[in-house]
């Protein structure tokens, strides 16, 4: 039977394995399918802070001077009690990325520990993914992975080679890896999935023509058999939009199309099981201990904001069987000893909330959920404390009504605070997400955001402030003017926006206002920079902070 790598390309956070490549593993070990997998964004963003730096500035000494103590001590639970220090150990790192000679021999690209840009090549165009694979050695990741990633094909011997796309972060340095793959061993199949994959699929399904404006560009072509397949694998796109670079593009969950693709039997064999994380080094991660992310579901149970795109992409709430969920968590924390569990899950479950109450995970953790009244419940927030939950993701996006209802967001202000008031007095941190600019909001509603959120900043332990994007599909693009784009793979549109509150305006005002608020900017230098909630729960009481 054919053997799969999977690969996590750069640039994404490094604090932990990626879930769904390990999900994929466990489907493909469970149906006799030999996998592999290799995380190139760990190796890579090591790499490059191991690497040569330019500079003679004091930073970049003093960066270069420490660079091993620092690698340690990102991994220490000792750095995560002083934020100060912590910052600085960051930032150090960071520096090393930023000034690496393979970064800063290529004016206009920037890469971080967090991002990647390229001035001369844009994620959002077909076309500049397509040059970013024909010239490989360009992109400054390649060389550094070369000698591994050649090493594993050779020992794996792979038939399939499976990339996981989620951000656009990871694109540029996506196509060249593939280009390079392509160039060394032409005959390998290539697999493109992942999130940002299922987003340039929901524009299909919408009704939107991705290519609209680029008449020269071939359309995808849904339903097509992919190139050497038996059947055509559900969620699969057979896809001529990358000049046959690519083979097959699958979309949604890759579970079934992936296995469909390298095993004609039935994909339902695999079934439910446990991600394997065994192929990845959980030590190596950037965090004081093992961080093991976990999917109870799929989609959003609740699914009826304004904008979102996820119902013109077709993802539908897909919720796991809570008892699979307690016991899985229960055999994960056992096998790998986790420091932390991240519930990856859009928004947890009100009766998942309830199932790991009665069975605890084994470990602490934290993750997404909506507002609701059970969190105005003391008893059951102490509860959730009890239960491992360290710190729990919120949006509350608002902190005027109206908006909240015309964007369809459901959440009560009066409920919302209640809510942060006991989640704090149960030693639960909050991870408060707020948006601004969207169609529904003017600079009055704005700085009535800004009251609450100082009203409320005793509750609020982190932030989260963003400027709203429109989504190029949803179900209430259709009220608002939009702007021609010119890139055929973007996911989002410039607008008019109603009341004149432009993104200029909204980003002045949060400047010149609302980060300049003492209480509001206290809140602000709590959060781990670059890498923000995902390192905010070592930050809390009883986990890492004392």
């Amino acid at each position: 039977m054919p053997g799969v790598l999977l690969i996590h390309p750069p640039v994404a956070k490094v604090s932990e394995p990626p879930v769904g490549i390990a999900v994929l593993a466990g489907v493909l070990e469970r149906a006799g399918v030999a996998c592999s997998v290799l995380d190139l964004n760990l190796l890579g963003l090591e790499g490059l802070i191991r690497g040569p730096v330019s500079g003679e500035d004091v930073w970049t000494r003093r960066a270069l001077r420490h660079r091993d103590e620092n690698l340690r001590a990102i991994r220490h639970r000792g750095t995560y009690t002083d934020l100060d220090r912590y910052t600085r150990v960051v930032m150090d790192l960071n520096r090393l990325v930023e000034r690496s000679t393979v970064n800063t021999s290529a004016p206009g690209r920037r890469i971080s520990l967090a991002n990647y840009l390229d001035e001369g090549l844009a994620p959002t165009r077909s076309q500049d993914l397509l040059r970013a694979a024909e010239s490989p050695d360009a992109n400054p990741f390649v060389p550094i992975l070369a000698t591994q990633l050649t090493r594993t094909m050779e020992t794996a011997q792979p038939t399939a080679v499976g990339f996981s796309l989620n951000y656009l972060s990871q694109a540029l340095c996506t196509f060249a890896l593939i280009g390079f793959i392509r160039r060394s061993w032409p005959d390998v199949v290539i697999i493109l999935g992942g999130g940002l994959v299922t987003s340039w699929a929901g524009r299909l399904r919408s009704g939107d023509d991705i290519f609209r404006g680029n008449p020269s560009q071939p359309r995808w072509n849904h339903g097509e058999r992919p190139a050497g397949s038996k059947a055509n694998p559900s969620g699969c796109f057979d896809t001529k939009i990358f000049g046959g670079l690519v083979n097959t593009l699958i979309a949604g969950p890759g579970e079934a199309g992936l296995l469909q693709l390298v095993d004609s039997r039935s994909p339902e064999k695999g079934g439910h099981g446990l991600p394997k994380y065994a192929g990845f080094a959980f030590d190596d991660y950037f965090a004081p201990g093992r961080i093991l992310p976990y999917a109870a579901s799929r989609g959003c149970y609740w699914n009826r904001c304004a904008f979102c795109p996820e119902p013109a992409e077709g993802n539908r709430f897909i919720p796991m069987g809570h008892r699979h969920v307690v016991r899985d968590l229960r055999v994960l924390s056992e096998l790998h000893h986790p420091a932390l569990i991240h519930m990856v899950d859009n928004a947890i479950s009100p009766a998942l909330l309830d199932a790991l109450i009665q069975e605890p995970p084994g470990a602490p953790w934290y993750g997404f959920v909506r507002f609701s009244r059970r969190l105005t419940d003391p008893d059951f927030c102490r509860a959730l404390r009890r239960a491992g939950c360290v710190m729990l993701k919120l949006g509350l996006e608002s902190g005027s009504q109206s908006v909240l209802d015309q964007e369809g967001k459901g959440v009560e202000l009066a409920l919302a605070e209640a809510g942060l008031k006991s989640l704090k007095s149960a030693g639960i941190a909050s991870y408060v997400y707020l948006l601004f600019g969207t169609p529904s909001e003017s600079v009055v509603e704005a700085r009535t955001t800004l009251a609450l959120t100082a009203r409320l900043s005793n509750e609020i332990d982190f932030l989260n402030v963003a400027v709203f994007n429109l989504p190029l599909t949803g179900r209430a693009r259709a009220d608002v003017e939009t702007l021609p784009h010119a890139d055929d793979l973007s996911l989002y549109a410039s607008f008019r926006h109603p009341k004149g509150w432009d993104r200029r305006a909204v980003r002045r005002f949060l400047d010149r206002e609302f980060r300049r608020h003492p209480a509001i900017a206290a809140i602000l230098r709590r959060d781990p920079p670059l890498f923000t909630s995902n390192h905010a729960p070592f930050f809390v009481r009883g986990l890492g902070a004392e």
